[in-house]
Protein backbone atom coordinates (compact mmCIF):
# COMPACT_ATOMS: atom_id res chain seq x y z
CA UNK A 1 0.00 0.00 0.00
CA UNK A 2 2.62 2.46 0.57
CA UNK A 3 4.66 1.51 -2.30
CA UNK A 4 1.55 2.49 -4.36
CA UNK A 5 0.87 5.81 -2.69
CA UNK A 6 4.15 6.19 -3.45
CA UNK A 7 4.12 5.55 -7.15
CA UNK A 8 1.09 7.37 -7.45
CA UNK A 9 2.66 10.85 -5.16
CA UNK A 10 5.82 10.29 -7.99
CA UNK A 11 3.28 10.06 -11.34
CA UNK A 12 1.04 13.26 -9.88
CA UNK A 13 3.95 15.02 -9.49
CA UNK A 14 6.25 14.01 -12.69
CA UNK A 15 2.31 14.69 -14.41
CA UNK A 16 2.98 18.44 -12.82
CA UNK A 17 6.24 18.99 -14.09
CA UNK A 18 5.31 17.70 -18.08
CA UNK A 19 2.06 20.20 -17.41
CA UNK A 20 4.24 23.07 -16.47
CA UNK A 21 6.89 22.60 -19.30
CA UNK A 22 4.15 21.30 -22.04
CA UNK A 23 2.70 25.24 -21.25
CA UNK A 24 6.03 26.46 -20.90
CA UNK A 25 7.00 25.25 -24.65
CA UNK A 26 3.67 26.19 -26.25
CA UNK A 27 3.42 29.47 -24.64
CA UNK A 28 6.75 30.20 -26.32
CA UNK A 29 5.43 28.90 -29.65
CA UNK A 30 2.37 31.09 -29.20
CA UNK A 31 3.89 34.15 -29.03
CA UNK A 32 5.99 33.38 -31.66
CA UNK A 33 3.25 32.17 -34.39
CA UNK A 34 1.29 35.42 -33.07
CA UNK A 35 4.06 38.09 -33.89
CA UNK A 36 4.69 35.86 -37.29
CA UNK A 37 0.92 35.77 -37.73
CA UNK A 38 0.55 39.78 -37.23
CA UNK A 39 3.08 40.08 -40.03
CA UNK A 40 1.83 37.88 -42.60
CA UNK A 41 -1.64 39.63 -41.96
CA UNK A 42 0.09 42.88 -42.87
CA UNK A 43 2.00 41.93 -45.57
CA UNK A 44 -1.40 40.62 -47.04
CA UNK A 45 -3.69 43.30 -46.28
CA UNK A 46 -1.04 45.72 -47.83
CA UNK A 47 -0.99 43.72 -51.14
CA UNK A 48 -4.65 43.48 -50.88
CA UNK A 49 -4.93 47.44 -51.00
CA UNK A 50 -2.26 48.04 -53.76
CA UNK A 51 -3.99 45.70 -56.06
CA UNK A 52 -7.51 47.29 -55.01
CA UNK A 53 -6.03 50.89 -54.95
CA UNK A 54 -8.42 52.25 -57.67
CA UNK A 55 -11.33 50.61 -56.47
CA UNK A 56 -11.11 51.84 -52.80
CA UNK A 57 -12.86 55.37 -53.04
CA UNK A 58 -16.32 53.15 -53.66
CA UNK A 59 -18.27 51.17 -51.31
CA UNK A 60 -18.06 48.23 -52.92
CA UNK A 61 -14.55 48.32 -53.31
CA UNK A 62 -14.23 48.77 -49.61
CA UNK A 63 -16.33 46.03 -48.69
CA UNK A 64 -14.60 44.03 -50.80
CA UNK A 65 -11.79 44.63 -49.51
CA UNK A 66 -13.03 43.92 -46.14
CA UNK A 67 -14.67 40.41 -46.98
CA UNK A 68 -11.25 39.72 -48.60
CA UNK A 69 -9.10 40.67 -45.31
CA UNK A 70 -11.58 39.01 -43.26
CA UNK A 71 -10.99 35.22 -45.22
CA UNK A 72 -7.47 36.13 -44.55
CA UNK A 73 -7.54 36.46 -40.86
CA UNK A 74 -10.04 33.00 -40.58
CA UNK A 75 -7.25 31.53 -42.75
CA UNK A 76 -4.33 32.48 -40.38
CA UNK A 77 -6.10 31.48 -37.20
CA UNK A 78 -7.36 28.28 -39.01
CA UNK A 79 -3.51 26.94 -39.56
CA UNK A 80 -2.73 28.99 -36.51
CA UNK A 81 -5.11 26.60 -34.07
CA UNK A 82 -3.87 23.79 -36.54
CA UNK A 83 -0.35 24.48 -36.02
CA UNK A 84 -0.85 25.07 -31.89
CA UNK A 85 -2.52 21.41 -31.62
CA UNK A 86 0.37 20.16 -33.22
CA UNK A 87 2.68 21.94 -31.37
CA UNK A 88 1.11 21.42 -28.23
CA UNK A 89 1.35 17.38 -28.67
CA UNK A 90 4.84 17.17 -29.70
CA UNK A 91 5.73 19.17 -26.78
CA UNK A 92 3.87 17.03 -24.44
CA UNK A 93 5.91 14.05 -25.80
CA UNK A 94 9.00 16.33 -25.90
CA UNK A 95 8.60 17.14 -21.99
CA UNK A 96 7.77 13.66 -21.17
CA UNK A 97 11.17 12.79 -22.71
CA UNK A 98 12.91 15.55 -21.07
CA UNK A 99 11.24 14.71 -17.48
CA UNK A 100 11.03 11.31 -17.40
CA UNK A 101 14.41 10.35 -17.14
CA UNK A 102 15.10 13.59 -14.81
CA UNK A 103 12.20 11.72 -12.38
CA UNK A 104 13.30 8.53 -12.59
CA UNK A 105 16.98 9.74 -11.75
CA UNK A 106 15.52 11.42 -8.63
CA UNK A 107 13.66 8.22 -7.44
CA UNK A 108 16.66 6.31 -7.91
CA UNK A 109 18.94 8.68 -5.91
CA UNK A 110 15.96 8.47 -2.83
CA UNK A 111 16.17 5.09 -2.53
CA UNK A 112 19.82 4.78 -2.51
CA UNK A 113 19.82 7.70 0.18
CA UNK A 114 17.08 5.87 1.95
CA UNK A 115 19.09 2.44 1.58
CA UNK A 116 22.30 4.02 3.02
CA UNK A 117 21.03 5.59 5.79
CA UNK A 118 19.42 1.88 6.94
CA UNK A 119 22.73 0.25 6.24
CA UNK A 120 24.52 2.81 8.53
CA UNK A 121 21.63 2.64 11.54
CA UNK A 122 22.32 -0.93 12.44
CA UNK A 123 26.69 -0.30 12.45
CA UNK A 124 25.95 3.19 14.48
CA UNK A 125 23.19 1.80 16.99
CA UNK A 126 25.41 -1.26 18.10
CA UNK A 127 28.55 1.19 18.62
CA UNK A 128 25.96 3.61 20.85
CA UNK A 129 24.07 0.64 22.40
CA UNK A 130 27.76 -1.19 23.42
CA UNK A 131 28.82 2.76 24.52
CA UNK A 132 26.28 2.71 26.82
CA UNK A 133 26.41 -0.81 28.55
CA UNK A 134 30.06 -0.47 29.19
CA UNK A 135 29.73 2.62 31.42
CA UNK A 136 28.47 0.38 34.35
CA UNK A 137 30.82 -2.79 33.17
CA UNK A 138 34.47 -3.73 34.86
CA UNK A 139 37.14 -3.67 33.19
CA UNK A 140 37.53 -6.77 31.53
CA UNK A 141 33.83 -6.32 29.99
CA UNK A 142 34.71 -2.51 28.91
CA UNK A 143 37.88 -4.33 27.01
CA UNK A 144 35.64 -6.42 25.04
CA UNK A 145 32.92 -3.27 24.66
CA UNK A 146 35.55 -1.21 23.20
CA UNK A 147 36.61 -4.00 20.77
CA UNK A 148 33.14 -4.51 19.44
CA UNK A 149 32.98 -0.65 19.03
CA UNK A 150 35.90 -0.56 17.19
CA UNK A 151 34.80 -3.43 15.50
CA UNK A 152 31.45 -1.50 13.96
CA UNK A 153 33.30 1.87 13.72
CA UNK A 154 35.75 -0.04 11.18
CA UNK A 155 32.81 -1.73 9.69
CA UNK A 156 30.75 1.92 9.47
CA UNK A 157 33.77 3.23 7.93
CA UNK A 158 34.14 0.92 5.31
CA UNK A 159 30.50 1.04 4.32
CA UNK A 160 31.10 4.76 3.99
CA UNK A 161 34.21 4.67 1.54
CA UNK A 162 32.25 1.47 -0.24
CA UNK A 163 29.28 4.83 -0.84
CA UNK A 164 31.98 7.73 -1.84
CA UNK A 165 33.58 5.42 -4.14
CA UNK A 166 30.26 4.17 -6.08
CA UNK A 167 29.39 8.72 -5.78
CA UNK A 168 32.35 9.18 -8.23
CA UNK A 169 31.53 9.04 -11.81
CA UNK A 170 32.55 5.63 -14.01
CA UNK A 171 34.93 7.73 -15.75
CA UNK A 172 38.77 7.25 -16.64
CA UNK A 173 39.63 10.64 -14.58
CA UNK A 174 39.03 8.78 -12.06
CA UNK A 175 41.45 6.53 -12.00
CA UNK A 176 45.00 6.76 -11.96
CA UNK A 177 46.08 4.64 -14.95
CA UNK A 178 49.55 2.88 -15.59
CA UNK A 179 50.40 -0.27 -17.51
CA UNK A 180 49.65 -3.34 -15.37
CA UNK A 181 49.46 -7.21 -15.45
CA UNK A 182 45.99 -8.22 -14.46
CA UNK A 183 47.22 -11.57 -13.93
CA UNK A 184 49.73 -10.37 -11.26
CA UNK A 185 47.62 -8.40 -9.83
CA UNK A 186 44.90 -11.33 -9.35
CA UNK A 187 47.80 -13.84 -8.17
CA UNK A 188 49.04 -11.75 -5.40
CA UNK A 189 45.12 -10.99 -4.14
CA UNK A 190 44.56 -14.79 -4.51
CA UNK A 191 47.63 -15.69 -2.58
CA UNK A 192 46.43 -13.11 0.12
CA UNK A 193 42.98 -14.44 0.16
CA UNK A 194 44.19 -18.65 0.87
CA UNK A 195 44.93 -18.42 4.28
CA UNK A 196 41.24 -17.12 4.99
CA UNK A 197 40.04 -19.81 2.15
CA UNK A 198 41.82 -22.73 4.00
CA UNK A 199 40.45 -21.76 7.14
CA UNK A 200 36.76 -21.91 6.06
CA UNK A 201 37.89 -25.45 4.10
CA UNK A 202 37.68 -24.26 0.85
CA UNK A 203 39.78 -24.98 -2.11
CA UNK A 204 41.61 -21.44 -4.05
CA UNK A 205 42.79 -22.56 -7.09
CA UNK A 206 44.36 -20.10 -9.67
CA UNK A 207 45.21 -20.37 -13.41
CA UNK A 208 46.28 -17.13 -15.48
CA UNK A 209 47.92 -15.93 -18.68
CA UNK A 210 49.49 -12.06 -18.53
CA UNK A 211 47.66 -9.55 -19.55
CA UNK A 212 48.16 -6.21 -19.92
CA UNK A 213 46.06 -3.09 -19.27
CA UNK A 214 46.16 0.76 -18.80
CA UNK A 215 44.26 0.67 -15.51
CA UNK A 216 44.43 1.19 -11.84
CA UNK A 217 46.03 -1.26 -9.63
CA UNK A 218 44.08 -0.20 -6.66
CA UNK A 219 41.04 -0.46 -7.86
CA UNK A 220 41.79 -3.69 -10.16
CA UNK A 221 42.83 -5.27 -6.28
CA UNK A 222 39.72 -4.35 -4.89
CA UNK A 223 37.86 -5.57 -7.26
CA UNK A 224 39.33 -8.97 -7.70
CA UNK A 225 39.11 -8.84 -3.88
CA UNK A 226 35.75 -8.14 -3.53
CA UNK A 227 34.40 -11.08 -6.06
CA UNK A 228 36.57 -13.62 -4.15
CA UNK A 229 34.89 -12.02 -0.92
CA UNK A 230 31.39 -12.83 -2.44
CA UNK A 231 33.05 -16.20 -3.53
CA UNK A 232 33.91 -17.35 0.28
CA UNK A 233 30.81 -16.42 1.71
CA UNK A 234 29.34 -18.93 -0.43
CA UNK A 235 31.99 -22.03 -1.82
CA UNK A 236 31.30 -24.95 -0.19
CA UNK A 237 34.61 -27.07 -1.04
CA UNK A 238 35.87 -24.75 -3.90
CA UNK A 239 36.53 -21.19 -5.60
CA UNK A 240 38.51 -21.24 -8.97
CA UNK A 241 39.71 -18.13 -10.91
CA UNK A 242 41.22 -17.70 -14.22
CA UNK A 243 42.65 -14.77 -15.91
CA UNK A 244 42.99 -15.36 -19.69
CA UNK A 245 43.18 -12.62 -22.80
CA UNK A 246 39.79 -12.78 -25.18
CA UNK A 247 39.96 -10.86 -28.18
CA UNK A 248 40.54 -7.41 -27.42
CA UNK A 249 40.05 -8.17 -23.77
CA UNK A 250 41.08 -9.54 -20.71
CA UNK A 251 39.12 -12.14 -19.20
CA UNK A 252 38.65 -12.49 -15.42
CA UNK A 253 36.69 -15.32 -13.99
CA UNK A 254 35.32 -16.11 -10.33
CA UNK A 255 33.63 -18.99 -9.73
CA UNK A 256 32.63 -21.13 -6.47
CA UNK A 257 30.47 -24.45 -6.44
CA UNK A 258 27.88 -22.97 -3.98
CA UNK A 259 23.93 -23.15 -4.53
CA UNK A 260 24.45 -19.76 -6.81
CA UNK A 261 22.63 -16.61 -6.88
CA UNK A 262 18.95 -16.88 -6.84
CA UNK A 263 16.90 -16.35 -10.07
CA UNK A 264 14.78 -13.22 -8.22
CA UNK A 265 18.12 -12.09 -7.31
CA UNK A 266 20.02 -12.27 -10.85
CA UNK A 267 18.25 -8.91 -12.76
CA UNK A 268 19.55 -6.74 -10.26
CA UNK A 269 22.64 -8.34 -9.06
CA UNK A 270 25.01 -5.29 -9.25
CA UNK A 271 22.48 -2.71 -8.05
CA UNK A 272 23.21 -0.97 -4.23
CA UNK A 273 22.80 -3.12 -1.37
CA UNK A 274 21.24 -5.99 -4.14
CA UNK A 275 22.12 -8.70 -1.76
CA UNK A 276 20.16 -12.25 -0.52
CA UNK A 277 18.29 -13.12 2.68
CA UNK A 278 21.22 -15.03 4.14
CA UNK A 279 23.92 -12.74 2.76
CA UNK A 280 26.14 -10.96 5.33
CA UNK A 281 28.15 -8.45 3.61
CA UNK A 282 27.02 -4.90 2.68
CA UNK A 283 25.50 -5.43 -0.71
CA UNK A 284 27.86 -2.72 -2.08
CA UNK A 285 30.70 -5.27 -3.21
CA UNK A 286 29.33 -6.26 -7.02
CA UNK A 287 28.31 -2.94 -7.60
CA UNK A 288 31.56 -1.63 -6.42
CA UNK A 289 32.99 -3.94 -9.26
CA UNK A 290 30.88 -3.20 -11.78
CA UNK A 291 31.56 0.79 -10.98
CA UNK A 292 35.49 -0.63 -11.16
CA UNK A 293 34.94 -2.75 -14.37
CA UNK A 294 33.28 0.46 -16.39
CA UNK A 295 35.36 2.85 -14.99
CA UNK A 296 38.09 0.71 -17.17
CA UNK A 297 35.93 0.82 -20.46
CA UNK A 298 35.34 -2.83 -19.28
CA UNK A 299 32.02 -4.94 -17.75
CA UNK A 300 31.08 -7.63 -15.32
CA UNK A 301 28.43 -9.89 -15.96
CA UNK A 302 27.14 -13.45 -13.81
CA UNK A 303 27.28 -16.44 -16.14
CA UNK A 304 25.45 -19.33 -15.40
CA UNK A 305 24.24 -19.44 -11.57
CA UNK A 306 28.20 -18.84 -9.78
CA UNK A 307 30.53 -17.30 -12.08
CA UNK A 308 31.10 -14.02 -12.23
CA UNK A 309 33.19 -12.41 -15.39
CA UNK A 310 34.88 -9.25 -15.78
CA UNK A 311 36.19 -7.99 -18.99
CA UNK A 312 38.72 -5.33 -19.35
CA UNK A 313 40.40 -3.58 -22.68
CA UNK A 314 43.73 -4.94 -23.30
CA UNK A 315 46.79 -1.85 -23.69
CA UNK A 316 48.38 -1.68 -26.48
CA UNK A 317 51.14 -3.60 -25.45
CA UNK A 318 52.37 -7.24 -26.74
CA UNK A 319 50.72 -9.95 -24.64
CA UNK A 320 53.81 -12.33 -23.21
CA UNK A 321 53.30 -16.50 -23.67
CA UNK A 322 52.01 -18.55 -21.05
CA UNK A 323 55.00 -19.55 -18.66
CA UNK A 324 55.59 -22.81 -18.05
CA UNK A 325 54.00 -24.28 -14.91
Amino acid sequence: MGRRLQTDRRIGTEGRVVARLTAAYLAVFVVVIAALSVLAFAFVAGSYRDALAPALDTPEGQRGLARALHAVVAGILLVDAALVIVVGAGSYALARAAVHPLMAAREREERFAADAAHELRTPLAAIASVAQAARTQQAPEQDMALQTITERALEAGTLVGDLLTLARNEVAEALIREPIDVAAIVSQVVRDTREAAEARGVALQFDGRSALVEGDQRRIVQLVRNLLENALRHASTRITVRVEPEGHDVRISVWDDGSGVPSGLRSRLFERFAKGPESTGSGLGLAICRWVARSHGGEIALEGTSCFVTRLPLGDYPTPEREPS
